[in-house]
């Protein structure tokens, strides 16, 4: 049961009503936009909710217990802040969401009727489909730490602690030419590291049309030929011969790895002397 402003349920009381639906989104960076499916701006708490952006939302259901909440949102691609580049880069994965029921006539009388996270995103041309999921999703994620063998700290945070911006496990590049994939090309400025150094690495783009994105490094080849680098994922805009990046190098979480290549068993964060299923044989 939501409690509404006496305003807003006089309004509701009066039979004729001037209602709509508001959409904020915020991604993980802070960055927030709003939507909404009247056909002029709505401004309120700090957003401005764009008109005719193609947003409209199914319906909303709740059910009592910790069952997960969803619902799905779609529209067309028609607003410069939401653009098919965008949710490609995955710059709003698990974006918070909330959605309001507003008297557009007077934004002061609105209530929040869901808040949530974006979960699959679903794109074909100029439409998109994402499902909202609640609150409950989050008990179904993993909490707190797993004893395994493999360490579960990410490479260079506060508990790995490896300098990542130290000349060994950094350096810049540009795309020299184009591989058969559209993740494949080869690299100029990584001569003097060994293959595979960066596999499971990070590759930000610094120029280009995907600067500042980031993409993991799948396979990092070493041969007469030349260097290449080839990541998991397709960048969200093409890539072009002269595009410049930064790479990282990469962790495949073992022991061995910890202690030959950064020398940071100290801090390893896994546990490689629990014996595993095959210790009562």
């Amino acid at each position: 049961m939501r409690a509404l402003s006496a305003g807003l349920q006089d309004h509701l009381n009066s039979g004729a009503t001037t209602l709509c639906w508001c959409w904020r989104i915020t991604r993980n960076d802070g960055t927030a936009f709003g939507f909404t499916d009247h056909d002029r701006d709505i401004a309120f708490d700090g957003t401005l909710f764009e008109a005719a952006s193609g947003f409209t939302g199914s319906e909303i259901s709740g059910a009592v217990g910790l069952n997960v909440d969803t619902l799905d949102v779609e529209g067309a691609l028609q607003s410069d802040k939401l653009n098919e580049a965008d949710l490609a880069a995955g710059l709003f994965d698990n974006a918070r969401i909330e959605i309001y029921r507003v008297n557009w006539a007077d934004p002061a009388m609105r209530v929040l009727m869901r808040y949530g996270n974006l979960g699959e995103v679903s794109r074909g041309g100029s439409h998109f489909r994402c499902e909202v999921r609640g609150l409950a999703h989050a008990l179904q994620q993993p909490q707190g730490r797993i004893v395994q063998y493999g360490c579960d700290a990410d490479l260079g945070d506060t508990r790995c602690k490896v300098a990542l911006g130290a000349a060994a496990y950094s350096s810049g590049g540009t795309v020299a030419s184009l591989g058969a994939s559209p993740r494949s090309f080869a690299v100029s400025g990584l001569g003097g590291y060994a293959a595979n150094w960066f596999t499971r690495g990070l590759l930000t783009w610094t120029s280009g049309a995907n600067d500042g994105r980031t993409g993991e490094v799948k396979l990092h080849a070493k041969a007469s030929s030349g260097v290449t680098i080839e990541l998991w994922q397709r960048p969200s805009e093409a890539v072009a011969p002269g595009d410049g990046f930064h790479v990282t190098a990469g962790c495949d979480k073992q022991f061995g790895t910890c202690r030959a290549k950064f020398s940071n068993t100290a801090n390893f964060r896994g546990f490689p002397h629990v014996p595993g299923n095959d210790f009562m044989l």
